[in-house]
């Protein structure tokens, strides 16, 4: 007689939720406790335990957001313990932890008395080793982080707890228990057989007689397992199962290697210290488990990461370090953190492998070959080249899993970047990094395989994440058992070179994916906290500048070069371009703490040019002007200085009920609204806008997305607009060359000055914008009467192509795009460029107009939403703009660095000329860095790329001597490369070869 299946699967389920998980663990018993509330700021372990500890009672509150309370707990080791084998006593824990998961609520580090780390108390991580002898005393210092779980279960709603002065000083948890018990061997063992196998099961088809033999194996241990005595009974209810846990996977299983990690968001629903704390209690977790299964490997990013481990744990870093030397900690990724790849520029991303590689090497001897970026929000198609120049040769992410629209098509595949450098990518097709390796996802990952018939392996990155965590010893167990299972995909403990190691074998003609990873979600990040993104574009622009300044100071004049001050000020940056900080998708208190830092790195960056250009050009009573930028602007050479040149002519009229303003080169009409209702370009005759469709529209759009608000722009936003058309006030100032338009709307108010570049050939826009809204977001239009299918938008080293048609899914699901300084809308013979200072998100579009297609271009310059940071972008904003028509690429690369390093005036200096440092005389080759070796060896390094789009040879002039000239890779190391040839010396200039897009590193040797 056969029992109905739901009713045997019901009895299953009831055994385990109520009979089994709570017979875990046996004897339970109560442990003393003490406390100490320190509700600022963390104090160092030496600190806090010599503080007055006070008696503490379980079912008692403790904890006000981001505040610590450091717990004493000790006690015995009962002495009527009788342990089987396998058996472990353990002293659990229970903070009071909410249903967030690990790393979104309190979590704690566990010290001994002598200061040592022992592991972290998380959720679904409770327990702490005790002694095996009975009658042995134990004591523990807890340091318990009350951390507000923000996310609330991603409701969305607005919180006061991303903010310390908001959140408030009730306390959030009530410390639960603090029992010492026994982890009863069989019955825990007994709990995961149930899980692998009751997992597996819910996968298998209906109809496999697999799926029906599993059930009744299971069937047979619940009644072999007595309520009553669950210990004494749970060998016998494991021999029931033995049979369908021994059979082998079959030969055309699915291979998985599985990938022990945690996924710690260096900032993101906490402040960047708390991520310090997690990244040790994280650690420290991974090491127990190391103690404990020397079959363990573990692999980690982010070389900050460890950094602060170096730092603030130095005991822990030296374990970490020998785990390292043995194979099993193993660094990945490369990068200094897993950065947003849409927004850093070029030289940023390059050295964020600079900065983690040289960690990486200096402190372990190693060179990480993996780009892991599993939640990046979309990658740059600049990515494989400078991935490639680094020295990495594989590339993982998981994130475009989370497309909207359209499924990525492969799982392994060759990713090519804008120059034609092919990277090996994996996308794991389990869809998580936070697995902790279930029959469920196991399942996923063999299903959606895309490579089926072509190669059979994936990568499963396990472990607890977002907020740390990492792998727990239930998903090593996972693990063990279905290494061979039949039903089951065979998993392996592995490490991301092993897997990498044998796809590459396995998969031996990959399909190739060309372009950018454009992930279709998550498309407000481009325009989120406006000024965490200005602090990025700014601090760029300053580090740029002032390796020019005191490279030529350190070559030309013998002053000493600033590596400790340059090296922290990058470190900053390269910090804050982490992928929820740049993109605006933190609680407020880390967005704060970014513009105070990018303000700190701004005042220091600014002293060391001024002290450069004394240097430089000595002291006096002279004024002159630097140009950092590679283009001569006014006169004034590249990498050089000048006097200081005349602004420009070009004065504003009244013309009818508005404006007028003429170069020679362009005509700029605007009206009574404040519309540019003309702008004609002499040379071609050609009018800008299209016929009634004026540029400079300001627009406020609803901006309520269904989810993910700081992250999400929803399609559905440009279903409610406002044309923003009537201006308060108009009129002339700084004698004529400027046009100030005044507009205000809602609780907001837009002052705008509008005026013609020095040289006639462009319209400068400066913004401020004094935003009070909530939910809107503010776009900034320009109707060009262009037609064109494509816009060019720079990114890293280049530039990429996008339509601006629907034609296909993929091309309307792209409708709000990243660009970094400029934008380019071009027709044969004739283009428009759009420059910026620090805005990302724009969109394209084509429409028509009384019979007439016209190509409109947008800029997103601020949003408004309420999570996570309720008070998200509200206060005054500037911005700069500048539209240039009869441009092409070549002057729209110009305008970019125009408008991102304008000329610096220097006061108090003696001479007014600099030469050029180091000069090309092809436009299309651009000096983009030009710094001293990061070996201080005193070399000069140089990086260039190709930035039309074309091959194109060059020649380089330097205005230092060297003896020797050679190509290199990001770390300065070198490289076989054709792309230099000439003399290796300043007597007669070398000759560069580029392809399009081309990055080039240089190292000249001056002694």
């Amino acid at each position: 007689m056969h029992n109905n299946r739901e009713l045997v699967e019901a009895r299953i389920s009831r055994f385990l939720r109520d009979r089994l998980t709570g017979s875990i663990w046996r004897d339970r018993r109560p442990a003393d406790l003490t406390a100490l509330d320190l509700p600022g700021e963390p104090e160092p372990f030496e600190v806090a335990v010599v503080g007055q500890f006070t008696p503490f009672s379980t079912g008692t509150s403790w904890g006000a957001p981001w505040g610590t309370t450091w717990f004493h707990v000790s006690g015995t080791v009962p002495a009527d313990w009788e342990l089987q084998d396998g058996d472990r006593p353990e002293l659990l824990l229970d903070l009071g932890f909410s249903d967030g998961g690990p790393g979104f609520g309190a979590e704690a580090l566990v010290y001994r008395p002598d200061g040592s780390i022992v592991k972290a108390v998380e959720p679904r991580n409770l327990h702490i080793p005790l002694p095996r002898e009975p009658g042995m005393p134990f004591g523990f210092y807890v340091e318990a982080a009350s951390n507000p779980n923000v996310a609330a279960g991603f409701s969305f709603a607005p919180t006061p707890l991303g903010d310390r002065r908001t959140a408030g000083t009730a306390p959030l948890y009530i410390f639960r228990s603090a029992d010492v018990a026994v982890l009863d061997a069989g019955v825990w063992n007994l709990a995961r057989d149930f899980w692998t196998l009751n997992g597996l099961m819910h996968e298998l088809p209906m109809d496999l007689p697999r799926r029906h033999e599993i059930l009744r194996a299971m069937e047979r241990a619940v009644t072999a397992v007595d309520p009553a005595d669950v210990s004494g009974t749970a060998a016998a209810g494991r021999q029931q199962l033995a049979r369908v846990l021994s059979l082998p996977a079959y030969a055309s299983a699915h291979r998985v290697h599985a990938v022990g990690h945690a996924h710690i968001d260096s900032a993101w629903l906490w402040p960047v210290r708390e991520t310090v704390r997690k990244v040790a209690r994280t650690f420290a977790n991974v090491l127990e488990l190391m103690d404990a299964d020397p079959e363990f490997v573990f692999t980690a990013s982010s070389a900050q990461q460890y950094a602060w481990l170096q730092e603030y744990y130095p005991d822990l870093f030296a374990r970490v370090a020998a785990r390292v030397r043995e194979g099993r900690f193993v660094p990945t990724g490369g990068m200094w953190v897993e950065s947003d790849t849409n927004m850093p520029g070029g030289e940023s991303l390059a050295r964020q492998f600079v900065a983690g590689k040289r960690f990486f090497i200096e402190e372990f001897g190693v060179d990480p070959e993996v780009v892991w970026l599993p939640d990046s929000f979309g990658y740059s198609a600049a990515l494989p080249q400078i991935a490639r120049a680094a020295g990495s040769r594989w590339f993982l992410t998981q994130k475009i899993s989370w497309n909207e629209t359209n499924t990525m098509p492969h799982s392994t595949f060759l990713w090519e970047g804008i120059d034609g450098t092919r990277l090996f990518t994996h996308f794991p097709p389990v869809d998580t990094y936070n697995s902790e390796l279930s029959g469920r996802e196991l399942a996923l990952a063999q299903r959606q395989f895309a490579e089926r018939g072509f190669a059979n392996t994936s990568l499963i990155p396990f472990g607890w994440g977002d907020g740390g965590g990492g792998p727990t010893r239930e998903m090593l167990a996972a693990a063990y058992r279905t290494q061979s299972l039949e039903g089951s995909p065979s998993v392996r403990l592995s490490s991301p070179e092993r897997f990498f190691t044998a796809a590459e074998e396995e998969l031996a003609d990959p399909p190739v994916w060309s372009g950018e990873l454009y992930l279709e979600f998550h498309r407000g990040t481009y325009t989120s906290q406006a000024n965490t993104k200005k602090g990025n574009r700014q601090s760029e622009s300053l580090l740029r500048e002032v390796e020019v300044w005191c490279t030529a100071a350190a070559v030309g004049a013998g002053a000493e070069y600033p590596y400790r001050e340059l090296e922290e000020a990058w470190r900053t940056v390269l910090l804050q371009q982490f992928h929820d900080i740049l993109p605006g998708t933190s609680i407020a208190w880390v967005h704060r703490e970014a513009e105070r830092n990018y303000a700190r790195v701004g005042r220091q960056l600014t002293e060391l040019i001024g002290t450069a250009a004394r240097a430089l050009l000595g002291s006096g009573s002279r004024t002159a002007v630097l140009n950092a930028g590679p283009y001569p602007v006014q006169g004034v050479p590249a990498s050089g200085a000048g006097p200081v040149p005349d602004p420009g002519l070009w004065r504003w009229e009244p013309s009818g009920d508005g404006w007028s303003i003429s170069s020679g080169r362009l005509g700029l009409q605007v009206s009574a609204e404040g519309l540019f209702t003309s702008l004609v370009e002499s040379g071609s005759g050609r009018e800008v806008f299209p016929p009634g469709r004026p540029g400079n529209l300001f627009q406020l759009f609803r901006d309520t997305p269904n989810q993910w608000d700081a992250w999400d722009l929803d399609a559905h936003y440009r279903f409610s607009s406002t044309d923003l058309m009537q201006p308060d006030a108009m009129g002339s100032e700084d004698g004529g060359r400027v046009l100030r338009i005044e507009r205000s709307f809602g609780h907001s108010r837009i002052t705008e000055r509008v005026a013609l570049s020095p040289d006639g050939s462009a319209v400068d826009l400066d913004l401020e914008v004094d935003w009070h809204e909530r939910q809107k977001l503010l776009k900034l239009a320009f109707p060009l009467d262009v037609h064109a299918d494509r816009v060019a938008s720079e990114i890293q080293f280049g530039h990429i192509f996008r339509p601006t048609h629907a034609n296909t899914s993929w091309d309307a699901a792209r409708f709000e795009t990243v660009a970094h300084r400029w934008i380019h809308v071009g027709e044969p013979g004739f283009g428009v460029a759009v420059a910026n200072d620090s805005t990302y998100g724009h969109d394209t579009f084509r429409e028509v107009s009384d019979g007439r297609s016209c190509t409109v271009l947008r800029l997103s310059l601020l949003r408004a939403p309420l999570f996570p940071d309720p008070d998200s972008d509200q206060g005054v904003h500037r911005f700069r703009y500048s539209l240039r028509p009869a441009a092409e690429i070549p002057d729209a690369v110009a305008e970019g660095y125009r408008l991102n390093l304008p000329l610096r005036t220097v006061t108090g200096i003696a001479a007014a000329d600099l030469p050029s440092l180091l000069t090309t005389d092809n436009p299309a080759v651009v000096v983009e860095t030009v710094k001293l070796a990061e070996d201080r060896s005193g070399d000069v390094v140089v990086r260039l790329y190709e930035a039309h789009g074309s091959r194109a040879e060059a020649r380089l002039r330097t205005g230092f001597e060297y003896v020797a000239a050679w190509a290199a890779d990001l770390l300065e190391r070198p490289v076989e490369s054709e792309v230099l040839s000439g003399a290796a010396s300043r007597d007669s200039d070398a000759v560069l070869r580029l392809r399009p897009f081309e990055l080039v590193t240089l190292r000249f040797r001056r002694d």
